[in-house]
């Protein structure tokens, strides 16, 4: 399992990508529109906020920055030290100190001009602090660009360093350049790591795994080592000197015997004894490489000898192979982690956690309780056969049998004390789908020599079966009256009779008839339910047929006549209003209603009839729909000023709980609609304006 994921890291924007990104968040998250007309208290609060926000905005993203990239005095040595390396420690820290220290000052330069907006006397005393403190930030970002960029590079190169675990299990491979590092972690893993014959091949960690022993392993493969001072190596000399420092695992040290690599056995010599601190508390694992072209047993002897003794001096193991020829490859991979597996297994068990343990575990060694000697039981049978010699000898063997098998030189006569089990049978009978199992010898019957005998069908003319049961007959009696019984009961179900019905045939027919009729309503409601069809309200399905045809009623009182509902009054209860034209003089009606005529023409005379006629009718409607304006000593209020203050507040507190739209909400007004309509059209703009 990876301990560190440094691809997480999120990408660090630029001093000026910065700086547009907390300003278009703060114009699309914040109001954006004010008046002068609004008070000064709502005017400030308009300008707080944005500087507000725009701290807060700043404060996220410089706080994400510092906590996503890696504390060096907080993660494994290896990382820190490699880090280190790459990256240079002071360098790294302080851009992340000038990030921490840029967003502390922000917080205080928003914190100092909040204070001083709480004391704007004006919209523009108010706008211009406002557009100071965003410009100040602004400053204080821009002046970070140096440690936004330095960042980002970083980022970027760790997410290219190779994810290993410090803990887990490893194999790492060190050595001068070109002496078979990468060739032989190709073959053992499934990396793919570049081989080239020159020196310098690889100038990075890589990282492969492997299996061994049904356990996950990883293999580094580091960059070469030239024999100088440390303090002369260069930084890809470095990252094998920390890998090697700082992981615990199983060393394999790599040596050229032939030494086409570009460096005698001497050099390779001295640059392990120049190394040999690193190898402290790890197991090491000399491999003489390219026995192919130098076998190690025509090497000279003045190498040979360097070699061993550096060897003793080391107390290490030495081993030989070949990456071309593959010889001795497995071997040394083998070696490797069980030295490594049993190095661990034993620094466990000297730790403290083993006694722990070890004192919970109890060890019973049973005594004897009596002088007897209680040797093996053998059966009899057993006994006398190796007294006889048939088991038991050295030259005796139990011949197994071969049914189903093919015939071998070792095949002789089958021996007879062989018990022939039911698949010998199967292949001496046929084999598969050919023999069928006879189950007659497993019958309890009192004389074994009966089972095989064939039982006939008909003896006596008569069938056999009828002679097994004597009480068969009585048996199939009752058989048939149950049979009869249930007959009867399902055929009253089926007709929903009941014990004790009052009914005669002819209602119990309709009864029977009107319930086969709702069955078929149910299923048919069912399967349209089903259907993937909109379904017509039942308001609006009898819309195309007039609702007072008589035809229709009939069809109605068809329908309920055939459900089993009372329908006679359908009919009557229908609402008919029948027209009767009244034909009456203008003097009668305007007895009726009481109006003076006298010198009025006959339009105003009918005008004015009208709105007589009307006015009750129009008066209702008033008092229905419009309420009566009340007075304001009639609400608890002392003038109409008050009433237009208590208004307004009602007006604003309902905006606030019911969820109106606010000043803090972007709607487009009606004085945008202009705007936003006019002007050249063309395809792919219109849209985005």
């Amino acid at each position: 399992m990876v301990v560190y994921n440094f691809k997480k890291i999120g990408p660090v924007p630029s001093a000026t990508d910065m700086v547009d990104i907390v300003l278009t968040r703060t114009q699309r998250k914040t109001p954006t529109v004010i008046h002068p007309g609004y008070k000064i208290s709502r005017i400030r609060s308009f300008y707080m906020r944005k500087v507000k926000f725009t701290q807060q905005t700043i404060a996220e993203r410089l706080g994400n920055i510092v906590e996503n990239f890696p504390r060096l005095n907080d993660i494994h040595p290896f990382y820190a030290d490699l880090m280190n390396i790459l990256y240079d420690r002071d360098h790294y820290k302080l851009a992340l100190g000038q990030i921490n220290t840029a967003k502390g000052l922000i917080d205080s330069l928003s914190r100092d001009y909040i204070r001083l907006l709480k004391y704007g006397d004006s919209l523009y005393r108010c706008k211009q602090l406002k557009r100071a403190a965003l410009g100040r930030m602004c400053t204080i970002i821009k002046r970070q660009k140096s440690a936004f960029a330095y960042l980002e590079e970083v980022r970027k190169h760790l997410s290219r360093l190779p994810a290993l675990d410090p803990h887990t299990r490893t194999l790492l491979c060190t050595g001068y350049p070109n002496v078979g590092k990468s060739s032989f972690m190709n073959k053992v893993t499934r990396a793919n790591v570049d081989v080239q014959p020159y020196a310098f091949t690889t100038k990075s960690l890589f990282v492969g795994h492997m299996d061994h022993r049904y356990l996950r392993w990883q293999v580094i493969d580091t960059p070469g080592i030239l024999d100088h001072p440390l303090e002369q190596r260069n930084t890809i000399e470095m990252q094998a000197i920390t890998a090697l420092a700082h992981l615990q695992c199983a060393v394999m040290y790599f040596v050229d015997a032939s030494e086409q690599c570009g460096y005698t056995v001497e050099q390779q010599v001295s640059l392990f004894k120049s190394i040999k601190p690193l190898f402290a508390n790890k197991q090491l694992i000399v491999v003489i490489n390219k026995i192919d072209v130098q076998p190690w047993e025509t090497l000279e002897k003045t190498k040979k000898s360097l070699i061993t003794e550096m060897c003793e001096a080391a107390n290490c193991t030495m081993m030989c192979m070949s990456n071309v020829t593959e010889q001795g490859v497995m071997d040394v991979k083998t070696a490797a982690c069980d030295k490594l597996l049993q190095a661990r297994v034993e620094k466990r068990v000297v730790g403290k956690k083993v006694d722990e343990v070890l004192n919970r575990l109890q060890v019973f060694h049973p005594a004897p309780r009596d002088d007897e000697e209680r040797t093996a039981f053998i059966p009899e049978s057993v006994a006398q056969a190796r007294k006889e010699g048939r088991v038991g000898s050295a030259d005796h063997k139990v011949k197994k049998t071969t049914a189903g098998y093919g015939v071998t030189k070792n095949d002789g006569d089958v021996d007879m004390n062989v018990r022939k089990t039911e698949r010998d049978i199967m292949w001496e009978m046929g084999g598969p789908g050919v023999y069928s199992m006879d189950y007659r010898k497993n019958y309890l019957l009192e004389k074994d020599d009966e089972k095989f005998d064939a039982i006939p069908e008909i003896m006596d003319g008569k069938n056999i079966a009828d002679f097994v049961d004597p009480e068969i007959d009585l048996k199939l009696a009752a058989l048939e009256a149950e049979e009869d019984q249930r007959m009867a009961e399902n055929q009253a179900k089926n007709m929903g009779e009941e014990p004790e019905s009052d009914l005669d045939s002819d209602e119990e027919e309709a009864f029977s008839m009107i319930r086969t009729k709702k069955a078929t309503s149910r299923e048919e409601s069912r399967i349209n339910r089903k259907q993937n069809t909109p379904v017509m309200p039942r308001n609006v399905r009898g819309r195309k047929k007039d609702k007072h045809d008589v035809g229709l009623l009939d069809s109605v009182e068809g329908h309920l006549d055939g459900l089993g509902v009372e329908s006679s009054g359908v009919k009557s209860n229908v609402r008919g209003r029948k027209r009767e034209r009244r034909e009456r003089n203008d003097d009668s009606v305007a007895e009726e209603m009481d109006l003076d005529t006298t010198g009025m023409s006959k339009g105003a005379l009918k005008k004015m009839k009208k709105e007589k006629k009307d006015a009750p009718k129009r008066e209702h409607s008033l008092a229905r729909s419009h309420s009566r304006p009340r007075e304001p000593s009639q609400v608890g209020l002392r003038d109409e000023d008050a009433k237009k203050v208590a208004t307004k507040k009602e007006m604003t507190a309902k905006r606030a709980w019911s969820g109106l739209s606010g000043e803090g909400d972007q709607r487009k007004t009606v004085h945008l609609v202009k705007w936003m309509n006019t002007g050249k059209k063309r395809n792919g703009t219109h849209n985005k304006r």
